[in-house]
């Protein structure tokens, strides 16, 4: 097989992870391949379909420069500190280098049990790994930092759960798989030469910058929190839930990663929740920001023995990075949504209109993507389709005067505010029941209607007779209430 492997993390000391192959299963067989983001990654669509491909892909086989391996890490999960997490159903084959030079995690999620297990079955079944496939990479198309999803393959094994499911291996691709709960596993051992090997690691791998300043650890602490506060920024925009953000599902690096009980929503509430497991709502859609600064503030306890000899000043600096944290997210969130609203220029009376909309939409039960995507048609003085979600109210007649008004104080013509605004609002998202859809007629054997989403998703700003279906809102008999995370 044609992977180009460098493994610098294979490099780390063993306590760093645990070195094993995946488990085989009976029977791989290909579901699905992402050709495009494989030839990006310099490798041969038709060797991945090959027998030997499929028996990479499913975990029956190393390929050559591969060394496989479960990575070690820790995390709070709603809020409980778990000293040893680890990848229990995951495996790391190796890094390889793209042909422009970039350099890339491959990861079989659902290969089998590793030490971390914690008494789990270390499998993965078909219809969380088709919906990770088709999140993930919806998430590519808005262009939001993401883990992708290069295949997916049934295994011929059964997997068990509340019932018994076909089981599946997801390959999923990542800049890193090193997350705040890697850095909280050793901090919990007391283990600093280890927190300063991967900070080191990290900077040199993710954050090369950092190692030219005079307080290389205080800089890449602050990177991460400018990162994460606009990652965040782009979840709220597109209204994107994650549903798990522990520490051991924040990437060091910015990308959204474990998509489990996650979704888009429907009709707009600044509470609403998806996850089967978050029952207080700690996840949800208003709450992902600071539930992100509190995840930093984490990291920042772990680097604290790293960011000055004195507890003190270190304790400072790091205080002080994670504080910043939220000046860095409304700065973020204020320019994605000034944007969507069709805003170029920043104003001070901005942040009350988009409160302003976001209240009227919550209280009218608007859809959020298509009340956004009908302001295009209003930036060129079609209001009724904004009527039509929000309802003739003298509420929404007093913000579409407020709007225009603002509108009017910027130079730009009609036909480029709305250019610019359809392409940061999408016309398409992964609506849940078209998603639970696709799901449920895929694990039935029939894979039209996920091939139909995924051909949708790839272009979600682009206005398309054929995919107008999927712009709809969920009738209330399709509803879906809970997500679910598949483990």
């Amino acid at each position: 097989m044609p992977f180009s492997f460098d493994n610098t993390y294979a490099r780390l000391p063993e306590r760093f992870y645990a070195q094993l192959p995946p488990e085989p299963v009976v029977q791989p067989r290909l579901v699905r391949l992402n050709e495009v983001l494989a030839r990006q990654l310099g490798l041969d669509p038709d060797a991945l379909r090959s027998p030997d491909g499929v028996a990479v892909l499913g975990g029956n086989r190393v390929p050559e420069g591969a060394e496989p391996l479960a990575m070690a890490y820790a995390g709070h999960q709603f809020g409980g500190f778990v000293p040893q997490l680890g990848d229990g159903r995951a495996i790391l084959l190796g890094e390889i280098l793209t042909p422009g030079g970039d350099r890339f995690d491959i990861h079989l999620k659902g290969s089998g049990r590793t030490p971390f297990s914690r008494g789990g079955d270390g499998r993965a079944w078909l219809g969380p790994v088709l919906r990770e496939f088709i999140i993930s990479e919806a998430m590519h198309a808005f262009a939001i930092p993401t883990t992708r999803s290069l295949a997916a393959v049934a295994t011929g094994e059964p997997v068990f759960r509340e019932t018994t499911l076909p089981g599946a291996v997801l390959t999923r691709v990542a800049r890193s798989h090193v997350r705040v709960g890697t850095f909280e596993y050793f901090r919990a051992r007391g283990d600093t030469d280890g927190l300063k090997q991967l900070a080191d690691y990290v900077i040199g791998r993710h954050y090369p910058e950092a190692s030219q300043s005079d307080q290389p650890y205080r800089t890449l602490l602050a990177a991460v929190a400018e990162r994460q506060a606009e990652l965040v920024a782009q979840w709220l925009g597109v209204g994107f839930i994650h549903g798990v953000m522990n520490t051991d599902n924040m990437s060091i690096t910015g990308e959204t990663i474990d998509y489990g009980p996650c979704a888009f929503m429907d009709d707009f509430h600044p509470d609403r929740v998806y996850s089967s497991i978050d029952r207080h709502g700690r996840y949800a859609y208003s709450n992902q920001p600071p539930i992100a600064q509190w995840n930093l503030a984490r990291l920042a306890e772990c680097l604290l023995p790293l960011l000055h000899a004195d507890a003190d000043k270190a304790l400072e600096a790091a205080e002080q990075i994670v504080i910043d944290f939220a000046r860095h997210y409304e700065k973020a969130y204020l320019r994605r949504f000034r944007a969507k609203l069709g805003l170029r220029e920043a104003c001070a009376e901005d942040a009350g209109l988009i409160d302003s909309s976001l209240q009227a939409m919550a209280q009218a039960r608007a859809d959020f993507t298509n009340t956004f995507r009908a302001l295009c048609d209003a930036a060129e003085g079609n209001c009724e389709p904004v009527r039509a979600q929000w309802g003739e109210s003298e509420p929404c007649e007093a913000w579409l005067a407020q709007w225009r008004e603002r509108l009017a104080v910027e130079a730009a013509t009609p036909q480029e505010r709305v250019a610019a605004m359809r392409r940061v609002n999408p016309y398409v998202i992964p609506r849940n029941h078209r998603v639970e859809a696709a799901l449920s007629a895929a694990v039935a054997g029939d894979l039209e209607p996920l091939d139909r989403l995924l051909q949708a998703l790839a272009d979600p700003w682009t206005e398309c007779s054929a995919n107008a279906d999927f712009t709809r809102s969920p009738e209330p008999h399709e509803v879906v209430q809970k997500t679910f995370c598949g483990t």
